[in-house]
């Protein structure tokens, strides 16, 4: 009985460290992107984005998105970044995510989205800002992007950055990549009011 015991304790323990909800009582925190470019707030909606939300603010306290780059600003479309360093060398990624695009909320300017890949279920890292009312990306008979959170203070700092100016990089083979970095410096989980 006891051996029994000690081994649930042990199972239950490791099991609710796995699905460990950061800052699990607020449902809409607020973080603060430092940037190269100013001060941005997002408030984030647990409600309709709970896997989201936890996944991002997972990389949030883990310092992950720390020392990252907008590596992707398409003039009115999106400003992408989270994934990569000035060197454009890839940033760890934790497993993929459950898409949760069809959370009524929509990919409007001033909210932000995680990136995926074309599969649905492979958002992990990286995430967007809407420059525009993208209507193409949300959900219909495709799945969508996943739209977790909206600007609070800021819009002017992503409106600066919409504007820098991007080109083709050889080395990535990508287009629209900032000429000048846009350094994202860090991102803070702030404190719950």
């Amino acid at each position: 009985m006891k051996y029994l015991l000690c081994l649930l304790v042990l199972l239950t323990s490791s099991l609710s460290a796995q699905n460990i909800a950061i800052d699990p009582n607020n449902l809409f925190p607020l973080v603060k992107l430092e940037t190269s470019k100013g001060i941005i707030i997002v408030e984030l909606d647990r409600v309709k984005a709970p896997l989201t939300v936890d996944n991002f603010l997972t990389y949030v306290v883990m310092g992950e998105y720390s020392n990252t780059i907008f590596h992707r600003v398409v003039s009115d479309f999106i400003v992408q970044g989270g994934g990569y360093d000035e060197d454009f060398t890839p940033k760890k990624l934790l497993k993929d995510i459950v898409n949760e695009s069809g959370n009524g909320l929509k990919n409007k300017i001033g909210t932000i989205a995680m990136a995926k890949e074309s599969r649905p279920h492979t958002a992990n890292r990286q995430f967007f800002f809407n420059m525009g009312d993208n209507k193409n990306l949300d959900p219909g008979r495709h799945w969508g992007y996943t739209v977790f959170g909206a600007i609070v203070e800021g819009q002017e700092v992503l409106d600066a950055i919409n504007l820098v100016k991007t080109s083709y990089n050889d080395a990535m083979g990508w287009d629209d990549v900032p000429i000048e970095p846009v350094i994202l410096i860090k991102i803070t989980l702030l404190p719950a009011e």
